[in-house]
């Protein structure tokens, strides 16, 4: 691909869930070129291109057929992505998608399967990792600073209100997004997690609807891990925490231990010493789940665009992202059955 040009962006979806990709893909106007962007409610699309400054498009297929199109950006809900994919995997152009990859795992490592068999690159939105106390962990992990990783404690004490959020239609339901608190909130840490420790072998769960909420699927889970590498952990994750505080991952090594809450870090070492990075910012955890910077996401797109310009795999990417549904079947499964479930692979 051509360095010196910007590279094409087309977008399908303008919901809650499109505003930090909007503003992120304004601060990298000089580098990505926003195509077009089509909802099917053209009112709502109408408000959005004014909003923003982005040029509607009359269909998807539109999109599809701007050759300076380079990639659909899809920020659709869950359950309307396989066709969305396929057609652009047809049309050879590559795919950046908000998370969860699908529904079920099995929808997922389709979606995966057919963007390998296209040859286009496939990058999931897990905007936590690239926040800049999560990258400085990953090299720290990396690096085995601080020794040997021996357990991880991940909590997710997060808020949704009924009102508003989980009375709205579809919300909260296997039809629409797949399941609960796991697949549509945790999920980023959870990724995150995954990526910093390694692969889980098998998980010993927990999954409930606490009285606070009406809705068909989990809005609190517990879960015993047992990782690949020798290290155990544990998971708390739940939306019925009021009003809501920030995720936070505990990781213990063998000389020091690291905490990242939502975009700080502190570590404490055996040997006396305090280290922090951060930021100051908000993170999604209460009844507002956009009340996040739109940094994170401008970092992804970026390094997204540049993955196929060098024709590399994005740091996020289908394959990364498979690793967290199976998690995730493991542990609904665990909860269903009331047993230790092995993970997947």
């Amino acid at each position: 691909m051509n360095e010196q040009k910007r590279f094409g962006i087309g977008v399908v979806g303008a919901g809650m869930g499109a505003k930090p990709h909007a503003l992120a893909l304004q601060s990298l106007a000089g580098s990505i070129d926003v195509r077009g962007v089509y909802r099917r409610n053209r009112a709502e699309l109408e408000t959005f291109c004014q909003t923003y400054g982005f040029p509607p498009a009359d269909s998807y297929e539109a999109l599809l057929a701007d050759d300076k199109v380079d990639a659909i950006l899809i920020l659709t809900t869950p359950n309307a992505r396989e066709d969305l994919v396929a057609a652009a995997a047809r049309a050879g152009k590559h795919v950046l998608m908000e998370k969860p990859v699908e529904r079920t795992l099995a929808a997922a490592e389709r979606i995966v399967a057919t963007c390998d068999a296209a040859g286009v690159k496939l990058g999931i939105i897990f905007q936590f990792r690239f926040r800049h106390a999560s990258r400085l962990l990953a090299e720290i992990v990396a690096e085995e600073r601080y020794g040997r990783l021996e357990a991880a404690h991940l909590v997710v004490p997060w808020w949704r209100p009924q009102a508003g959020y989980y009375d709205q239609p579809g919300r909260g339901t296997v039809a629409q997004d797949g399941g609960g608190v796991l697949i549509t909130q945790a999920i980023h840490s959870l990724d995150l997690m995954l990526s910093l420790c390694g692969p889980v072998d098998a998980v010993t769960a927990m999954a409930r609807t606490t009285r606070l909420h009406k809705m068909e699927t989990e809005d609190f889970v517990s879960a015993g891990l047992e990782f690949s590498n020798g290290a155990v952990g544990a998971v708390m994750a739940t939306t019925a925490s009021f009003p809501g505080g920030p995720e936070s991952l505990t990781l213990n090594f063998a000389h020091a231990t690291a905490t990242l809450t939502a975009g700080n870090l502190t570590i404490r070492t055996m040997a006396g010493e305090t280290i922090t990075e951060g930021e100051t910012s908000q993170g999604g955890g209460g009844a507002d789940p956009m009340a996040f910077p739109f940094d994170w996401h401008a970092a992804q797109i970026a390094d997204f665009a540049d993955a196929v310009r060098h024709d590399r795999q994005p740091l996020s990417n289908g394959h990364t992202a498979l690793h967290v549904h199976r998690l995730i079947e493991a542990v609904m499964a665990s909860s269903r059955e009331g047993k230790r479930v092995v993970v997947s692979s």
